[in-house]
């Protein structure tokens, strides 16, 4: 009976005939012309026609990068198929080692479809597919570029045979609403995406061997600023500053949210759809979502605003988490809400917490005035009696600012430290600049680790983290009462600590637990 399965799935396996990527994918790599060609306009632009031995040098060696990597791209188009088979998914690649990759279809979880402004001009994508180890990345299927049709027609056939069935409704979670866009000045990019890219600048021009410092206009508006009333400029500068970073996170929000769709695509696959350059589409099998995370910077809680990501196992590492697992951008806080609680098919649990004990707002206010205040007052002292008493001054108006400022962060910080247990999930809330709020399957729970320094034992805290095969990988519950962390721990994921605890509530020995 063996041997019969055996043949009969062999057979199977070499019936299926092996496919060959887009020959498109050539063009793909053609792309990075782009580089030694830009470098060269932007050299002759920037020196009047006339180019350096150095930048010649510089575009000699991109010129040799892109004829290698070409190359490469030939032998991987050459010497790249994949089919998929009764029960798995198998990519062949390598030009003198063929490699076989084979996953098991029951396996795959995810399947990310990405395209740049280059692909989708040529009318391919790239299809990625991870599985449910596939945290690190080395688990994960790529397949570099494939015609759209063919790269749906894939993707819908790797989820149906992974276990995903069909439904004669297709809920649509979330679309896109650009009253939204007034939150996007509320983000990081406002100021940190003017630095990015004026550091990206300086790099392309330092790399052709212009150096920015010696352009005319560059020379004349640090003269200019230098020389005109500061208490008039620098508030300007700033104001630009923010003026620039603003346009900038708008840009930034319609390019990566433009026609985004949250969807379950039938009974067991939530999909994300979004891009207006580079376009993406993400397929999460609903087995491997373990929690949802409400996110709340600062700038974009005061706004009233939220944004939303999935906790999904096979996403990739950490940064290819971080693009992939995107449900909803800044939005209302009461539509994130609403979108986190149709991802987990259940009402989003973020009130009802039980708050942590108050010598944890004692710590976050020392650690600020410690780490905070003090050096930047002493620093300023320092040179005050150096050099000028004006500094003297600004020291202490620094302490007295910064104090004020450390009290009402270590305030806020400690109002937002919450957890609790509600059906399926254990929710944790911590953070000021920013606050998020975790609804964690407790069945997804693998492990638990106490943390605990000199500082937090006299003070009777501890720190439990939940380690946790999807996501960030582990998820922290910051200063909790030591009397009551395991016996959470027990309460959130029973059958892990039992055996290290003499009663409920009391570890058996510190390192037992680790």
């Amino acid at each position: 009976m063996t041997g019969r399965s055996h043949t009969r799935t062999h057979t199977s396996a070499h019936a299926v005939r092996w496919q060959r990527l887009d020959p498109r994918t050539l063009l793909v790599h053609c792309g990075w012309m782009a580089a030694p060609l830009g470098s060269l306009a932007l050299t002759a632009l920037a020196t009047g026609g006339r180019i350096t031995t150095g930048a010649w040098r510089t575009l000699l060696v991109i010129a040799a990068s892109f004829a290698v990597v070409t190359a490469i791209g030939l032998i991987r188009w050459a010497r790249t198929d994949f089919r998929v088979t009764d029960d798995s998914f198998e990519v062949r690649s390598g030009l003198l080692t063929r490699r076989l990759r084979s996953v098991p279809l029951h396996r795959i979880r995810t399947v990310d479809l990405t395209a740049s402004p280059l692909h989708r001009l040529l009318g391919v994508t790239v299809l990625r597919a991870g599985t449910a180890g596939s945290g690190d990345g080395g688990s994960e299927l790529s397949l570099e570029a494939l015609k759209v049709s063919e790269a749906d027609r894939l993707r819908a056939q790797l989820m149906a045979r992974a276990g995903a069935g069909t439904s004669a409704e297709d809920p649509v979670l979330a679309r896109i609403n650009w009253r939204w866009l007034r939150y996007a000045p509320l983000t990081f990019w406002v100021v940190g995406g003017v630095f990015v890219a004026v550091g990206s600048v300086y790099r392309v021009l330092d790399g052709i061997g212009i150096e920015a410092w010696r352009i005319g206009f560059v020379q004349r508006a640090f003269t200019e600023f230098g020389a005109s009333m500061l208490w008039l400029t620098i508030p300007a500068a700033l104001l630009a500053v923010l003026a620039l970073g603003s346009v900038g996170a708008v840009v930034l929000y319609v390019e990566n949210w433009w026609s985004y769709r949250l969807e379950w695509a039938d009974a067991r696959t939530l999909r994300v759809r979004r891009g207006l350059f580079t376009t993406r589409s993400v397929t999460i099998e609903r087995a491997r979502l373990r929690g949802v995370l409400v996110r709340e910077p600062l700038l974009l809680r005061a706004g009233g605003g939220a944004l939303v990501r999935a906790v999904a196992g096979g996403l990739g590492n950490r940064e290819e988490n971080r693009s992939r697992s995107g449900l909803l951008p800044p939005a209302p806080r009461r539509e994130a809400l609403r979108v986190a609680g149709g991802a987990l098919r259940s009402p989003f649990p973020a009130t009802e917490l039980t708050p942590h004990p108050r010598v944890a707002l004692r710590r976050r206010r020392v650690r600020g005035l410690i780490f905070a205040v003090l050096p930047g007052t002493a620093v300023l002292a320092g040179l005050g009696a150096a050099f000028t008493p004006v500094l003297l001054h600004c020291a202490w108006i620094y302490a007295v600012v910064g104090t004020a400022a450390v009290l009402w962060l270590a305030r806020d910080a400690y109002r937002s430290l919450g957890h609790g247990i509600h059906g399926r999930y254990l929710v944790v809330r911590s953070g000021t600049f920013s606050r998020d709020t975790l609804a964690l399957q407790r069945e997804a729970i693998a492990a638990w680790t106490f943390s605990t320094s000199p500082f937090t034992r006299r003070a009777g805290l501890v720190t439990l983290t939940a380690a946790v095969a999807a996501g960030e990988d582990g998820y922290r519950l910051p200063d909790l009462a030591a009397d009551d962390a395991a016996a959470l721990a027990a309460s959130a994921a029973p059958g892990i600590l039992e055996e290290f605890l003499v009663h409920p509530g009391a570890p058996r020995t510190a390192a037992r637990e680790r």
